[in-house]
């Protein structure tokens, strides 16, 4: 193979050109699936026409996320016009050879996040420079979003969405051995929305031998009904003036629905927000199903596609797959008017342990004390699922391949740990666009080393240096300016998940 060529590989629907980077190699905007237009639109990903000739992947295909959406994370997330939308990203440092095979590398296949209805795999964020580097090959993976993606439609399948990611990851099986991956070594990862997907791939019946680990970095609480998506649903093309079923749905442009879909957010009693009385937020923290994000288009409980994640993992689905998973510390913090000592009561009130009381307290203490209110909020939302599914993978005997951690790290951007702050961390990309913006300058490099390095060690191997939940149940690897295990991280949000 001559090393100044443009770098080739053959998938099963074509030969496709990239380009190198350095010592690796990228293909973009490689579809995965037909456009998800027309006859296609509102339909499980069809399969892609095979092409003749060369493909050049040399930019990023189109993307789900039509236009930028106000900032939240700061996150640079471009939009790309097309239909095209159904697409993978391959970043690898070796190409296989003929005349000299040896054995595929790792894969991690990424999952974004954005709240199932924004986000992009063309972020720099997202580039897979330093994986390759560490003999890592990387896929990032687009899916349709929002109610494209995750809306009821009579006469349509739920979970378009995870329908996309199911089939890249298939994709991934029948073609990552011509960019030089182990279709046996593929780990599924993602933040936030995209740890939300990775979660409910690990509860679907369907991805059985797609993936041989997992990471979900920040996942939310998720467990929309399929009876409430069809009323959400209804009340959405009601809204619309159309009929709720496919003929209706497809007289209606992608960008009016997208222009709509702010008007479809949940409100209510049961949805977190910050003037939740301080009862129905504990009591939020230990009712699994229920939905608190007020997120209107998400994977629904369907029982075909997404499975009730508890139950799934507690019946042993993919239990033999390892995975990591953990949140930052703060996560969707924000200041309110109450004060620390007013959430310490309510939470002894509760039934939380004197220990676990004090442990919020310190961890509110160090960032101000308007910060309590936010603070529970976010252990309601993140934290506490996170622990729910590690001690339900306990349960089913598979805690010894169970990890947690916590990014704990302070931004100086914002003085917190807050969300998607540890993405940069995790892909040693201190230095990508926006960094300096979202976290601060003059970042702790050797944290990015350690936590690169954890996961890079969990693709390789399906293992991390720190123990895991079957030793310690609320156990996780505090990742800081200095590194260290806590064998009490999640120790309040393990007692809020048991109340």
């Amino acid at each position: 193979m001559d090393p100044a060529a443009a770098p080739e590989a053959i998938t099963r629907s074509g030969r496709v050109r990239g380009f190198w980077r350095g010592a690796s190699a990228a293909f973009l905007g490689i579809p995965f699936a037909a456009a998800p237009v027309g006859e296609h639109r509102f339909l499980a990903p069809a399969p892609v026409t095979p092409w003749a000739g060369v493909r050049d992947a040399l930019a990023y295909g189109p993307t789900p996320q039509r236009r930028q959406f106000a900032e939240v994370t700061t996150i640079p997330e471009p939009s790309i016009p097309g239909d095209d939308i159904l697409s993978v990203n391959v970043f690898t440092p070796r190409l296989p050879a003929a005349e000299s095979p040896v054995p595929g590398l790792p894969v991690l296949v990424w999952i974004h996040g954005g709240g199932y209805a924004a986000g992009s795999p063309a972020s720099p964020w997202y580039d897979g420079v330093a994986f390759n580097r560490d003999g890592i090959v990387v896929v990032t993976v687009s899916y349709r979003l929002g109610f494209e993606g995750f809306g009821w439609i009579d006469g349509a399948p739920l979970n378009r969405g995870i329908l996309d990611q199911i089939a890249a990851l298939e994709w991934v099986q029948s073609n990552i051995g011509a960019f030089g991956g182990d279709p046996d070594r593929v780990t599924v990862a993602g933040q936030s929305a995209g740890a939300g997907s990775t979660l409910a791939l690990l509860s679907c019946p369907r991805t059985a031998g797609l993936f041989a680990g997992a990471i979900a970095q920040s996942a939310p609480a998720y467990g929309q009904s399929a009876a409430a998506a069809e009323k959400i649903g209804r009340r959405f093309a009601a809204r619309l003036g159309v009929s709720p079923d496919l003929t209706g749905w497809r007289t209606v442009a992608a960008e009016t629905i997208v222009d709509a879909e702010p008007s479809a957010q949940l409100t209510g009693d049961g949805i977190l927000h910050p003037t939740m009385p301080l009862p129905a937020l504990t009591r939020a923290a230990h009712d699994p199903g229920a939905d608190i994000t007020g997120i209107p288009f998400a994977p629904v409980v369907d029982d075909d596609i997404v499975a009730d994640l508890l139950t799934a993992v507690r019946t042993g689905r993919n239990a033999e797959v390892p995975l990591l998973l953990g949140s930052t510390t703060h996560e969707f913090n924000f200041p309110s008017g109450e004060s620390v000592d007013e959430l310490t009561d309510a939470l002894t009130d509760a039934g939380i342990s004197p220990e676990a009381v004090a442990r919020f307290e310190s961890t509110v203490s160090a960032i101000g004390s308007g910060y309590a209110r936010g603070q529970l909020s976010s252990a309601v939302l993140f934290r506490v699922p996170t622990v729910r599914c590690a001690s339900a993978r306990t349960e089913a005997g598979a805690g010894a391949r169970t990890w947690l951690y916590d990014f704990a790290f302070r931004a100086p951007a914002s003085g917190l740990a807050g969300h998607c702050i540890d993405l940069p961390f995790a892909w040693d990309l201190l230095d990508a666009e926006q960094v300096s913006v979202s976290v601060g300058d003059n970042l702790p490099r050797a944290l990015a080393a350690t936590m690169h390095a954890e996961w890079v060690q969990f693709i390789s191997t399906g293992t991390v240096s720190w123990p895991a939940v079957a030793e310690h149940p609320a156990g996780a690897e505090r990742f800081d300016t200095l590194s260290v295990f806590d064998p009490n991280a999640y120790e309040l949000e393990a007692e809020l998940a048991a109340l």
